[in-house]
């Protein structure tokens, strides 16, 4: 991934931030909504912490310490992430890259380990030869951790220790979708900079610059992420999933879908992504329910009408709570087909009892 300037969303409060870089603190949890750029804002952040010669606080560019970020060798930055994404981004597989143990696999009694999507304690600890030494540029040292909820409960306590005595001239960039995950303890020692969801407007605009087409439903489907929203855009056919859109046009007609093939569909993709958007289509169900827009789906606004009213909204409540819990396990089904067949079957089960109670 690059170290470009802030996203057009980011800017103002990237510059309100760092216009006191004197009295900066030491460690800072960045947090938003999934897909609005929280990773890309704590890499432009890095870039213009360590600029030499910056324009309000924001990298110049052309300095000796851009060029070594934008080359990814700079000596006074560290990525610490898991393995997994550090493959995604690029990183060399048999090397210990930016300090970060970031190898894709490992070898255990001659077979290979899938990468691992934890932070784990060795990373923490590989930098402490690095805290040892002084800045290379005579200025900050930069270390990114993300996504900080792959930090394990151990690897969580060794940076704690760190942070507690911190190392000179040394930011911690800590990102997060849900700090509620990270430790109490660890949340303490961070200052906190939330970063909201763009304006539509703003959004919608970046979107058609991008290429995207029909921006607002793709907008509407990542519930107002511009990043998530071009990454579906160019990894689905439609905002809607055609599944999703069968599923509720078969059951607005009275008609049971064929949970079997639904199924078998979404046992071939990733157990956590079909949920997700079952968990929209849920929170749709509940606002249609109670007189207002789908928020995520706003195709399925018509055939939503025609299933539920407000005396459906607790069950559809109790199942949302009920989605959130198969969520937690959805990595770790034993059988993925017979999981989803019995998630789709129970989520159909309550839209049929809803249309019932409709009539």
């Amino acid at each position: 991934m690059s170290f470009d300037a802030f996203l057009p969303w980011h800017t103002d409060v990237a510059k309100a931030w760092l216009k006191d870089q004197d009295r900066f603190a030491h460690a800072w949890l960045i947090h938003g909504l999934a897909g609005i750029g929280k990773r890309e804002f704590s890499f432009a952040a890095a870039r213009s912490l360590l600029c030499e010669n910056p324009v309000d606080g924001m990298a110049c560019g052309q300095c000796v310490a851009c060029g070594w970020v934008n080359q990814g060798n700079h000596p006074d930055l560290r990525r610490i992430r898991p393995e997994a994404i550090a493959i995604e981004e690029g990183a060399n597989q048999d090397s210990d890259e930016e300090g970060g143990g970031d190898s894709a696999t490992s070898e255990v009694s001659g077979t290979k380990k899938a990468p691992s999507k934890d932070i784990r304690i060795d990373q923490i600890r590989s930098l402490e030869p690095w805290f040892n030494n002084a800045t290379h540029r005579g200025g900050w040292r930069i270390a990114l951790i993300y996504p900080a909820e792959a930090l394990t409960v151990i690897s969580a306590n060794a940076l704690l220790k760190v942070l507690e005595e911190p190392p000179p001239s040394t930011v911690f960039l800590l990102v997060a979708d849900a700090p509620d995950r990270l430790l109490p303890t660890l949340l303490s020692r961070c200052r906190r900079l939330p970063l909201a969801t763009p304006p539509k407007d703003i959004a919608h605009n970046w979107l058609l610059q991008n290429g995207v087409k029909q921006p607002d439903l793709w907008l509407a489907a990542s519930g107002g992420a511009p990043l998530l929203a071009k990454t579906l855009s160019a990894t689905h056919d439609n905002p809607c999933p055609s599944w999703i859109s069968e599923f509720v046009q078969s059951l607005s007609k009275g008609n049971m879908p064929d949970i079997g093939k639904i199924a078998d569909l979404l046992s071939k993709s990733a157990t956590t992504s079909w949920i997700d958007s079952l968990q929209r289509l849920i929170i749709d169900a509940l606002m249609v329910a109670n007189g207002l827009q789908a928020r995520y789906f706003p195709t399925m606004q018509s055939h939503l009408d025609r299933i539920f009213i407000k005396k459906a909204a607790v069950s559809l409540s109790d199942l949302s709570i009920w989605l959130n819990e198969q969520q937690r396990v959805a990595g770790h089904p034993l059988n993925t087909k017979l999981f989803a067949h019995s998630v789709i079957q129970k989520v159909a089960g309550v839209f049929m009892r809803a249309l019932q109670l409709k009539k």
